[in-house]
């Protein structure tokens, strides 16, 4: 059992690398080739919508950069340009967050490549009373927040919440 919820926990967080979806929090930079104009940065807003020029606001959250990309591609082929190529890349995502036996708890940006060691690194280190196996991480998966057991090679996504126990020994 134990293997299956690790096998999981690791699948997802593959999974979620390669299809990331935007969300509140994360900061986006929009190129629109040979358009100087329409090149902007933008934090995405707890509302999920972003205003582009000359198209109408756009709901980015639960989108792929991919996805995004499309979205304003085709809105602006046509009536404004004729073959738009644009490019979408994350400057930065939104934060995990770490609560618990840890020396300084709290939420933290998140880093490319980020296991659970390193984001107990991030945290200061493991508190004195910190169990050495009783972690875990909380993840929302296709709109439902899941509850994994971690291990220091899990990996770590934005928004996941890691709870470190306490060691009764």
């Amino acid at each position: 059992m134990r293997f299956l919820i690790l096998s999981l926990l690791l699948f997802f967080g593959q999974a979620a690398a390669s299809n990331y979806q935007l969300g509140a929090g994360d900061q986006i930079q929009i190129m629109v080739y040979g358009e100087a104009d329409l090149t902007s940065k933008i934090k995405i807003d707890k509302s999920g919508v972003i205003s582009f020029p000359f198209l109408s606001d756009i709901t980015v959250v639960a989108l792929t950069v991919k996805e995004l990309e499309n979205t304003i591609a085709n809105g602006l082929r046509g009536d404004y340009l004729i073959e738009p190529q644009v490019t979408v890349s994350i400057v930065m995502y939104r934060p995990f967050f770490i609560h618990g036996q840890v020396k300084r708890p709290g939420g933290y940006p998140f880093q490319e490549d980020l296991t659970l060691d390193k984001a107990i690194a991030i945290a200061g280190g493991l508190a004195a009373r910190a169990s050495k196996s009783s972690w875990y991480i909380t993840r929302l998966v296709d709109g439902k927040k899941m509850v994994f057991e971690a291990n220091v090679a899990s990996a770590i996504l934005p928004d996941d919440i890691i709870k470190i126990e306490q060691s009764f020994f």
